[in-house]
């Protein structure tokens, strides 16, 4: 099960969703997690993409994912609850180190030994904030079915080269997302295809192809439901985040 989570503070236009995606063992399960995020987050911000599948959990299952989906989760920015039977990882970007160690042990705590966390949490860059109003929340757009830029795509990216030439040599990772459709090996395909096409295109513009990297997560990080063209069409993206 996968818990997008949003930005603790949502700019203008920002897709301001949580994304529950996943197969659970049963329908009770299931709708008890519904339950627990709409709780947290309110009803009107969460994307049910939840479904019940032959999957098998550990004993109290259930009662474990709604101890760790709390209110601290809110102070997770750009984030990811992944919960594989006994194995969480809480992805995403806090305030300050404290928040990051104390986020992952209020949810060791919670869990009994045979659970192993992973915290993947990072503090948030300076630099994070330029990309983000650069970017401004636009997408950046390919050809159908293609990682070949649209001249709307290579304009966004004359702006973030500029951006990224001065930030003094900091690293970031370029990742591409896809929406639902298709196969998922070849929507992952495509979307590491477009980050490198953007890697190429900055690099083209003067920004060393060695400050950035690129991953390609396809359909497994949506921003919106997959079951409208407006959803899909935000989920189609590129994601830019400084490293650490």
């Amino acid at each position: 099960m996968v818990a997008a989570l949003p930005a603790a503070a949502e700019t203008a236009a920002a897709p301001n969703q949580v994304v529950v995606a996943g197969t659970v063992p049963d329908e009770a399960t299931r709708n008890a997690i519904l339950a627990r995020v709409r709780e947290i987050y309110g009803a009107e911000r969460v994307v049910d993409q939840l479904g019940v599948g032959q999957v098998v959990a550990p004993p109290n299952w259930s009662g474990y994912v709604q101890k760790i989906v709390s209110p601290n989760l809110k102070q997770v920015s750009r984030g990811q609850l992944v919960i594989n039977g006994n194995n969480i990882e809480l992805k995403g970007e806090v305030g300050n180190e404290a928040q990051r160690q104390q986020l992952a042990a209020d949810m060791a705590t919670a869990l009994n030994p045979t659970y192993a966390v992973r915290n993947a949490l990072r503090v948030a860059a300076q630099e994070q904030s330029v990309l983000d109003a650069t970017l401004a929340n636009r997408i950046i757009e390919f050809e159908a079915g293609s990682s070949v830029l649209r001249p709307a795509g290579r304009t966004i990216l004359d702006e973030m080269a500029a951006a990224l030439l001065k930030m003094g040599g900091k690293k970031v990772e370029v990742i591409g997302h896809t929406d639902s459709q298709g196969a998922r090996d070849t929507n992952i395909v495509l979307s590491l295809a477009r980050a490198d096409a953007v890697r190429s295109y900055l690099a083209g513009k003067g920004v060393p192809p060695s400050l950035i990297t690129t991953s390609g997560s396809g359909p497994d990080r949506p921003v919106a439901a997959n079951d409208t063209p407006d959803g899909r069409a935000r989920n189609r993206r590129i994601e830019f985040r400084v490293s650490q």
